[in-house]
């Protein structure tokens, strides 16, 4: 078995799951949960950033980060499933980058709020971070992915998806409202993605 380490809200471990599972991957999985603010977790060990999702290989190997994990993937379901092996790629590889900077910009917020002492946070930098998904979901909007007619999606869409649960999970969804093109991909995307629907928590406040 290969063993994921990750947490049920992490994006990218959710990204990874949804991954494995289009690929018919995720019955050779295990999740093993991680706890990246304690120190005596071996998550350090495994990953010297700290950082997850990594991925445990029959061997021992550790894989990190998602997008190094998602590449692995791919290459054991026979290669160009998700992540197509013409000029396309690269369309695809950019989605996901969009997608996982959104989140990186999202999670920054979320931190910035729940680590730091409230005298300590820095209003102008959490606005910084949240103009950044502003920007990325106006660019979105204007020019959306095409809707999901069936499961075999590719790296970029499942990123996406992911990072709009994400927005879900930690800003109540305020996104919605002004993107009606991306809810409405979004809708697609889980209708002919069960495991989206399978991998999502109830929204927390922070």
């Amino acid at each position: 078995m290969l063993i994921l380490r990750s947490s049920p809200a992490s994006p990218f471990g959710r990204k990874v799951k949804i991954a494995a599972s289009v690929l018919g991957l995720i019955d050779r999985i295990s999740i093993d949960m991680a706890d990246t603010t304690n120190p005596e977790d071996i998550i350090r060990v495994q990953n010297p950033l700290g950082k997850i999702p990594a991925l445990i290989l029959e061997d021992g190997t550790v894989l990190y980060d998602s997008r190094v994990i998602v590449e692995y993937l791919d290459f054991v379901a026979g290669g160009g499933r998700i992540i197509p092996a013409d000029l396309s790629r690269f369309e695809i590889l950019r989605l996901q980058a969009m997608a996982d900077g959104m989140n990186d910009a999202s999670i920054l917020q979320v931190y910035e709020k729940r680590v730091r002492p409230e005298e300590r946070r820095h209003p102008d930098w959490v606005a910084y971070q949240a103009d950044k998904v502003a920007r990325a979901l106006s660019a979105l909007e204007a020019a959306p992915p095409r809707m999901i007619s069936r499961p075999d999606v590719n790296i970029g869409e499942i990123a996406l998806a992911c990072a709009l649960g994400y927005l879900d999970l930690r800003f109540k969804g305020t996104w919605r409202s002004a993107c009606p093109h991306l809810e409405a991909w979004l809708g697609s995307f889980e209708t002919h993605v069960p495991m989206f629907a399978k991998t999502r928590i109830e929204p927390v406040e922070w």
